[in-house]
């Protein structure tokens, strides 16, 4: 995990080079390499090198799945969305770079990711990489983290409760705000390690378990973490009335149909023997512990 990290840390600072003008280089860079677990694109080089893959060959999209995810952190925090003034213990690309500048550094790395992809892969075929930069506007778009943060927006807006079905709606949302970045990584680590068929769909079932456990995992989190232990403002979930897994349930259902996502999760990972999967399934186990 840790080597993994570093070789993503110093790929995305080297494409993020600051250019002209320097303030949008230096908004979508601020955000981007924030201290973080590197989760997505860590999955991505993981599933790659299960699959068969030189990782070498995944490490672009690996760090342009990181800078999409930095976009939809970027937006996702702007006065618009849900307004939070931190990000992993810092303040928030909008309250350093102002509202204007956070928009369009989230716009601005929602297109850079792809030309990294483009630009940069190499000892792959053309085909495998049109299916990468497919399954990158997938996620990216209305059918993924874009229809998640407006179903979010809207189950806060108008009171899930009064929802024919608010369950349905927090799976959607969850599916599609968590559960694509995680999907993405892990299919395209898997095309670009050139997987068969089993390897494939394993890995997308994990992906749906995986992603599904840690945004429980995080609904919960918010529920029970302080500011100190994770770097942004805890509470405001409950406090607004959004539709999660804690509210809609209680926190101890929530912490239930967290061990069933994280025991499926296990189970079909389990036999491809990857320390990088279990270890993040096991982080997600101890972390509600406490």
């Amino acid at each position: 995990m840790k080597n993994y990290i570093e070789l993503i840390n110093k790929n995305l600072d080297k494409f993020l080079e600051i250019k002209y003008p320097p303030e949008i280089f230096e908004a979508m860079k601020y955000t981007v390499m924030l201290p973080g677990k590197r989760l997505r694109p860590v999955f991505c080089l993981e599933s790659c090198r299960l699959a068969g893959g030189d990782i070498t060959n995944a490490i672009p999209t690996a760090c342009a799945i990181e800078m999409l995810h930095a976009q939809s952190l970027i937006h996702d925090d702007l006065p618009c969305m849900d307004n939070d003034d931190f990000r992993r213990g810092k303040p928030s690309n909008h309250k350093v770079f102002g509202e204007a500048n956070a928009v369009l550094a989230g716009d601005a790395l929602i297109s850079f990711a792809p030309q990294i992809i483009i630009e940069n892969t190499k000892n792959v075929s053309n085909e495998a990489i049109l299916k990468v930069l497919h399954e990158y506007f997938i996620a990216a778009g209305c059918f993924g983290i874009i229809a998640g943060q407006v179903a979010d927006i809207k189950a806060e807006k108008f009171n899930y409760k009064t929802f024919d079905n608010p369950e349905n709606e927090l799976n959607f949302i969850h599916k599609n705000k968590t559960a694509a970045l995680f999907k993405l990584a892990l299919k395209s680590g898997a095309i670009l390690g050139n997987a068969g068929d089993k390897f494939l769909c394993d890995i997308l079932d994990f992906a749906d378990s995986y992603g599904m456990a840690f945004q429980i995992y995080d609904d919960i989190i918010d529920e029970i973490s302080t500011f100190n232990s994770l770097g942004k403002t805890t509470g405001k979930d409950k406090e607004e009335g959004k539709l999660t897994f804690v509210t809609l349930y209680g926190l101890n259902d929530a912490k239930c149909k967290l061990n069933c996502q994280i025991k499926r999760a296990r189970d079909i990972i389990g036999k491809y023997n990857s320390e990088i999967f279990n270890s993040a399934i096991d982080k997600l186990e101890e972390g509600i512990k406490h």
